[in-house]
C-alpha cells in the first residue's frame, strides 16, 4: 500500500512539473531559424536581421542554420519533421512554396499541409539580368542577336526559382538557345559568371546590386515595368514590346511546422511583425537589400501561399518547363 501511495504521489509531483512547465510562456529555450540557402543570398540576410532581434526581444538566442540544396527540399522537409513546438521555424521564398510543385514531378512536403504560416516577411526588388563584365554587350538587344547569331554559345546561370522560371521565359519570348547551368543557390552562380565560366545570370536585385557596383557582373536590364531607385539607370524590361511578361518578385515568409499551437504561432508573428515595421531597421538593413518589408496575420500567409501556387503554376507552364 505504501509502495502505490509512493508511485501516486510520484505520478502526481511529475505532472505537476509538466503542467507547470506547459504553463509557462514562449519562448524558454534557443530556436533555429532554417534557411534553405547558402549564407550571402537575400533570404539569409534577412534571417539573420530577425534572429539577432528576436533573441534581444524574447530574452533567447534564436539561431540561423543554412541548410541549401535541391531546389530547398532538404530544409524545408527537415522543418516539416520538427517537433511542431514554435522551436523551429522555415525562413524561406516562392521556391519552395509556390514553385516546387510546378517545377518538380515530386516533393516530401505539402506547402500547405505541412506548415503553420506565422507571416509574409516581405518581396524583393525585381530580379536583374546581368552578365559576364568581360562580354561585349551592352544591353539587352546586343544579347540577343549575337545569342540567334550564336546558338548554343551563351549560358545562364540560376541559384533559385524565379531564375529558373524566368530565364526560361526570357530564351522563350527572346526566341534564342541558350544553356542553362542550375546552381544550388545565387552566391555560387554569381561566382561562376565572375569567373567567365558562365555568360550570364538571373539573379535577385539583393547579390545583383552588389556586385554590380563592384563592377564584378555588368547588370543589363530589370525584371520588372518600372525602374529601381537603387539603379534607375537600369531598363525595365517588362516595358519593352514583347517582354511584358518579365516582372519578376520574390517573396519571403515565415513558416512553423503544421500543428505548432496557435498562441505559439502568434506570439512569433507579433515578435517578426514589430521587427519589420521598425523604422531603424528598415533604414539600416532592408532598404540597402532593397527589400520591401513588411507582415501579414497567419492566415494571410495561408491564403496567399494557396494563391501563389496557382500563379507560379501559370508561370512555370508560360516557359515551357517540363517538371524534372
Amino acid at each position: 500500500m505504501m509502495q502505490l501511495l509512493q508511485r501516486i504521489a510520484a505520478v502526481c509531483v511529475g505532472l505537476g512539473f509538466a503542467l507547470a512547465a506547459s504553463s509557462q510562456p514562449f519562448p524558454q529555450k534557443l530556436i533555429r531559424i532554417v534557411v534553405p540557402f547558402t549564407p550571402g543570398t537575400g533570404t539569409d540576410t534577412l534571417a539573420r536581421v530577425i534572429a539577432q532581434n528576436l533573441t534581444e526581444s524574447f530574452k533567447q538566442q534564436v539561431i540561423v542554420e543554412n541548410r541549401p540544396g535541391a531546389n530547398g527540399i532538404i530544409a524545408v522537409e527537415s522543418v516539416a519533421k520538427s517537433a511542431p513546438d514554435g522551436y523551429t521555424l522555415l525562413v524561406t521564398t516562392n521556391t519552395t512554396h509556390a514553385a516546387n510543385p510546378s517545377l518538380l514531378k515530386s516533393i516530401p512536403y505539402d506547402p500547405i499541409r505541412d506548415f503553420a504560416p506565422v507571416t509574409k516577411l516581405g518581396n524583393f526588388s525585381p530580379s536583374m539580368l546581368a552578365i559576364d563584365p568581360r562580354l561585349p554587350f551592352k544591353s539587352v538587344a546586343e544579347l540577343i542577336a549575337y545569342a540567334k547569331a550564336n546558338p548554343g554559345k551563351l549560358s545562364y546561370a540560376t541559384g533559385n526559382s524565379t531564375g529558373i522560371v524566368f530565364g526560361a521565359k526570357f530564351a522563350r519570348v527572346a526566341g534564342i538557345d541558350v544553356l542553362h547551368v542550375p546552381y544550388k543557390s545565387t552566391p555560387p552562380a554569381m561566382a561562376d559568371v565572375i569567373g567567365g565560366q558562365v555568360s550570364m545570370i538571373i539573379l535577385d536585385f539583393t547579390n545583383g546590386l552588389t556586385g554590380a557596383k563592384a563592377g564584378k557582373i555588368r547588370a543589363l536590364a530589370l525584371l520588372s515595368d518600372k525602374p529601381h531607385p537603387l539603379m534607375p539607370e537600369l531598363t525595365p524590361l517588362a516595358r519593352t514590346p514583347g517582354f511584358e511578361a518579365l516582372n519578376a518578385f520574390a517573396w519571403l515568409a515565415a513558416f512553423a511546422p503544421a500543428g505548432t499551437p496557435a498562441e505559439t504561432v502568434d506570439t512569433l508573428n507579433r515578435g517578426i511583425v514589430r521587427i519589420l515595421k521598425r523604422k531603424d531597421i528598415i533604414d539600416k538593413f532592408f532598404e540597402g537589400l532593397g527589400f520591401e518589408a513588411f507582415g501579414s496575420t497567419p492566415q494571410e500567409l495561408g491564403a496567399f501561399v494557396a494563391s501563389e501556387i496557382k500563379k507560379w503554376a501559370e508561370l512555370v507552364k508560360e516557359a515551357g518547363i517540363q517538371p524534372q
